[in-house]
């Protein structure tokens, strides 16, 4: 399936059925007085986070999506039914905004979260509504309401707790089918990677995280060069970022740590919250140097980086490293969560 992280579609809901102006008509019941009945509601727009998907793909290709609108009212006494509502369902992690302000509407981050986009307009009265001792043949009736009708911008931003960072083939799809259940597509050229991947890395029973592993970036991205910077907002709601670098190119023109610079120039350009995440340093493809140079290669490169973050040099060709960086990186998310939701009030009971 095709991935598509950004679509645009029409939505409107449905109009309100009109009342009607209707008088009972019975045998033998001269002043029978008004029967008209009130027009249905229409139809609402609902969107709902389903976790099964993964991908925009299908608004693509169906933009317009209408609900019914409500049904007139009737005489005796008969109400118009409510329009159908429907149901759109989107990837959890969807930003829904307005198509032309740009402003953010509704977020879908919780699995089966239900909300309305937009609103059916209200049934009409009939002239039923309009009875009074004084106005005892009320000609009243009101038409229904319409629907609210927008056009809006979905775009996903894939829910993660690490994101994978780094220039084509630094190894980062070999890293996460090394570390978990997906299989991105390996191959020995750059740009296998097309779109993000999601992989659960379990450390332990009940102990996992959701690592994503976005398209490479190259020295400017921000102008477009390579598959530009558009995949990074799926790092935007990540709580700690994996720089990949190879430390062992085949090319002897290639500098890493140019190329380690560059990266964090092009995160800088495309936005300012996102270079300020915590990141870590991950040197990949040890297996590459000899043994015995491995240490001195390693502080070599983050003493020119200037880098003074944590650094983990991994194989994730040979897993060596992978299991001790993965342990760290939940040990970490696991402190942050315990973080956000503060300190939990102990029971006095179990006090010495």
């Amino acid at each position: 399936m095709k991935f598509v992280d950004e679509a645009f579609i029409d939505i409107s809901a449905g109009d309100g059925g009109n009342g009607c102006a209707s008088f009972r008509h019975e045998k033998y019941k001269e002043f029978g007085g008004p029967d008209g009945g009130d027009g249905g509601r229409g139809g609402h727009v609902f969107a709902v986070a389903d976790p099964n998907l993964n991908t925009l793909v299908d608004y693509r290709y169906s933009r317009r999506h209408d609900a019914k609108r409500g049904q007139h009212g009737m005489g005796s006494d008969m109400f118009g039914v409510a329009g159908e509502d429907i149901t759109l369902k989107m990837p959890v992690g969807t930003i829904i905004s307005d198509a032309e302000t740009g402003e953010a509407l509704y977020e879908l981050l919780t699995p089966g979260e239900k909300l309305m986009i937009a609103k059916g307009g209200d049934g009409g009265f009939g002239n039923l509504r309009f009875k009074s001792s004084i106005n005892r043949a009320p000609r009243q009736k009101t038409p229904g309401w319409p629907g609210e009708r927008k056009k809006l911008k979905l775009e996903l931003k894939v829910l993660a707790d690490a994101g994978l960072l780094g220039m084509p083939n630094a190894g980062k799809s070999t890293f996460i089918a090394a570390v978990s259940n997906a299989r991105p597509k390996i191959a020995d050229y750059p740009f296998t990677t097309l779109h993000p991947n999601l992989g659960v890395v379990r450390v332990g029973p009940e102990q996992s995280f959701v690592v994503a592993d976005i398209p490479g970036l190259i020295e400017g991205a921000s102008e477009g060069a390579g598959l530009g910077h558009q995949f990074l907002r799926h790092l935007q709601r990540t709580r700690l970022l994996l720089h990949f670098v190879d430390i062992a190119p085949f090319d002897d023109d290639v500098d890493p740590v140019a190329q380690a610079k560059a990266i964090v120039q092009e995160l800088k350009k495309y936005d300012e919250t996102l270079y300020e995440k915590p990141r870590w340093l991950v040197l990949n493809k040890l297996d590459m140097v000899p043994e015995a140079e491995r240490e001195s290669t390693v502080k070599s490169f983050v003493k020119r980086l200037g880098w003074r973050g944590p650094v983990y040099g991994i194989s994730a060709l040979t897993r060596e490293g992978c299991e001790p960086l993965t342990r760290a990186i939940y040990t970490y998310l696991h402190a942050q969560r315990q973080a956000e939701l503060g300190e939990v009030e102990r029971d006095p009971r179990f006090d010495d």
